[in-house]
């Protein structure tokens, strides 16, 4: 059955068995299996806590080479404007896809975190406290993340479309890499492994965390009890959505479906920024845009000097290994829908949609928290240390006129979010585990389908061990092993694009010949150099 619907079984039994076993421990292992994640998670970042930041300094200084060089200039594929996404069909899709309903909670809980545990000497609760409270959380979203989705991005789509070799798996576009020697299959496929094992940690996290405040808010908006039994009910939700996105495929649900979500936000920031103190958004978000600046540096070799506690540098250690364990997926999902793009408009199209996008939340939803708490409107730090993220949230929303509305519109968003998410990463793995998928051929529906409930399962058992430090540490820890795939990806680009050598094409004798003046052989000669053979 598994060949007919188009699946390799040497690789979909293996991983089924993995997130099979991984769920089972999550669900039965209660306290023990949030303590043994405690510790691993205080191991890694004590030990190997350089390694996170230099993998993700060196990644960042290699595109902004790659950006302002000769190579940023290689496309992928000839432009086709008739089957090409457009810019803004792009970025959604990107943004959207990368972007699940984390930045809808983290950026407004995030800054009153930094408000109690400053950075950079400042004291808490201080008028310098609320200075800084945004600068940290916008950079854990900014440039130096966004360039990691870029690593795998690069190297696949250079792959797919310069070097026209088809790609479903990460191994694949890593040349040093090919061959039958035995130690060369063994590390193929280890580094597939260590590609499912961040998709289990990155998507395993964000339904574990986004779950939780889902139905916390809809209990206020429905007044039910928040119980294990609501969480079970969105689950339930979420697979039909999930499902049927999935099913109707990368064109008719998951493009239709990004869009929404852009829609969506545009709308929700736009009621918060307009009906929220405005002129204090935007002047904070000019300071918050200026201390990042300044201390630009210092934040990329996490010296945030942030106290005793380091509050600071374990929340950076921890999006860098999210941001990790994303990269493979959303590099195989980016590359897939960036035919005809430069390399360079790849990078800056990120920067654009990506950044810019999780900046306006930090900007809007942020800055709205900390206006709250300053003004003296809402004691909503003590909300959070008392009640938790998921109640902020509803706090914070409460707040706004038509209250009942926004509620409404936020659990609405979040859905949206987290199911463009969920359905681009379970179209990649059900990529990842099919035979042929040649001639623009997709996943086959049976293949998709089996994904999106496996992500369910596993990420329910996330929801049952529960508490944000679990979420923290599955995403730290699965995104260690990639540091290694990500250096390994960076000399793979490096070696591509210096070889680069765009075939020159020649006239064909049988042309005629054709005398040119020197304004006409300087345009000839231009788009000469554009053309490849087959053009003629």
């Amino acid at each position: 059955m598994l060949h007919s619907k188009n699946v390799d079984r040497a690789v979909f039994l293996p991983t089924m068995v993995l997130f099979g076993i991984v769920s089972i421990i999550l669900i039965i292992g209660g306290p023990a299996v949030q303590q043994l994640m405690n510790a691993l998670l205080s191991f890694v970042t004590s030990k190997y806590e350089w390694m996170y930041i230099s993998i993700y300094v060196i990644n960042f200084v290699f595109f902004l080479f790659l950006i302002f060089s000769k190579y940023g200039k290689i496309r992928f594929g000839k432009a086709d404007p008739d089957h090409d996404f457009s810019g803004f069909q792009w970025g959604s899709m990107v943004f959207a896809t990368a972007i699940d309903a984390s930045i809808l909670m983290l950026s407004a809980s995030d800054p009153l975190q930094y408000l109690q545990h400053p950075a950079f000497g400042a004291k808490p609760l201080s008028k310098a406290a609320f200075a800084y409270a945004n600068v940290v959380g916008e950079f854990n979203w900014g440039p130096m993340a966004w360039m990691m989705f870029g690593t795998a991005t690069i190297a696949i789509g250079y792959t797919m479309y310069v070097k026209k070799i088809p790609v479903r798996r990460l191994s694949t576009v890593i040349p040093v890499l090919r061959g039958d020697q035995l130690y060369k299959k063994v590390l193929r496929q280890l580094i597939d492994f260590l590609v499912v094992f961040g998709i289990m940690g990155g998507i395993g996290s964000s339904i574990g965390m986004e779950i939780p405040v889902i139905a916390r808010v809809l209990s206020i908006i429905m007044g039910i009890k928040d119980t294990l039994y609501l969480k079970l009910f969105l689950f339930f939700i979420l697979l039909i959505l999930f499902s049927l996105t999935v099913y109707a495929g990368l064109n008719k649900g998951i493009k239709k479906l990004s869009a929404w979500h852009i829609y969506l936000a545009i709308i929700f920031l736009a009621i918060v920024l307009l009906v929220g103190p405005t002129k204090f958004l935007i002047g904070s978000e000019g300071q918050t845009l200026k201390l990042m600046g300044q201390h630009f540096t210092a934040l990329s070799f996490n010296k945030a000097n942030a106290g005793t506690n380091g509050f600071a540098q374990h929340q950076t250690l921890f999006y860098w290994g999210w941001w990790l364990a994303y990269m493979p997926v959303m590099g195989l999902f980016i590359a897939r829908i960036s035919h005809g793009k430069t390399i360079r408009q790849i990078i800056i199209g990120m920067m654009t949609y990506g950044v810019g996008g999780c900046l306006s939340f930090y900007a809007v939803l942020g800055g709205y928290a900390l206006w709250l708490q300053q003004s003296g409107t809402l004691n909503i730090v003590h909300i959070l240390n008392t009640q938790g993220q998921a109640a902020v949230q509803a706090a914070l929303i409460t707040t706004l006129p038509m209250s009942k509305l926004m509620l409404i519109l936020f659990c609405v968003s979040c859905f949206i979010f987290l199911a463009t998410t969920i359905s681009s990463s379970a179209f990649i793995v059900s990529s990842f585990t099919s035979l042929d998928l040649s001639n623009g051929r997709q996943p086959s529906r049976w293949n998709r389908m089996t994904w999106v409930v496996v992500f369910i399962f596993f990420s329910l058992g996330i929801v049952i061990v529960g508490g944000f430090e679990v979420v923290q540490a599955i995403c730290t820890v699965a995104g260690f092993p990639l540091i290694f795939v990500c250096a390994l990806l960076l000399y793979s680009i490096y070696k591509d694009v210096t070889s680069y050598a765009p075939m020159q094409a020649k006239v064909p004798s049988y042309l005629p010949v054709v005398h040119l003046r020197p304004m006409q052989r300087l345009v000839f000669n231009h788009y000469l150099h554009n053309l490849g053979q087959d053009d003629f």
